[in-house]
């Protein structure tokens, strides 16, 4: 696409994409010797996705898309951390992406070990792994205040108040939303049968 890619555009593009990958269907473009040699000058991502690391999530693969069109970012139960932040900023700001993408998936081990911590069946000894999930504890216990009890219940509140947290703490995203530059989807992974559901919007016409 030689035009700059709207909210709307960036994120249908990645629904047919991830239709693709559920129906097996592939298109496989932008992985050959061709498209490397063209990124060697510079990238120009449609879109920036931050997930889970989740040895499943293959986000290239899940939306059916190849080299150069999504920036992506990743960690264990995609948690907010300032260099997460920094680097959904430099997508936004340097590399211009119209879409943030935050993909959670069901089955989460990182949401299951927030769970067991919260409920004191299991204590991590190592200092950072111990970190990571009790940032992710406050979820679980706001979401047993209002009778949550499901992982896949969990999994969904986490999504939604990652984008929350991400429009809350960074002002370069937040003003990119209310100007209509940036859309952001929380959108849920099906495992099993590899389709992506939305859970949450900003500034797109889900």
């Amino acid at each position: 696409m030689n035009q700059p890619w709207t909210t709307d555009q960036a994120w249908q593009q990645l629904l047919t994409g991830n239709k693709n990958f559920v129906s097996g269907d592939l298109s496989h473009e932008h992985q050959d010797a061709a498209k490397r040699k063209e990124l060697v000058a510079e990238q120009t991502p449609f879109a920036a996705l931050f997930g889970c690391s989740d040895s499943r999530l293959a986000a290239e693969m899940i939306f059916d898309v190849g080299l150069g069109d999504l920036f992506v970012v990743r960690n264990a139960g995609q948690v907010i951390a300032e260099t997460i932040l920094g680097s959904l900023e430099f997508a936004v700001e340097v590399l211009k992406v119209p879409l943030i993408v935050i993909l959670g998936h069901d089955q989460c081990g990182a949401i299951t070990a927030g769970v067991a911590a919260q409920k004191g069946s299991v204590k991590f000894e190592g200092e950072f792994i111990h970190n990571l999930v009790n940032r992710i504890t406050p979820t679980i216990e706001q979401g047993l205040s209002v009778g949550e009890t499901t992982i896949e219940e969990f999994t969904r509140r986490h999504i939604k108040e990652t984008v929350s947290e991400l429009v809350q703490r960074s002002e370069i995203i937040r003003d990119a939303v209310k100007a209509g530059r940036l859309g952001i989807v929380g959108a849920e992974y099906k495992l099993g049968i590899g389709e992506v559901r939305l859970v949450e919007s900003l500034g797109i016409k889900a």
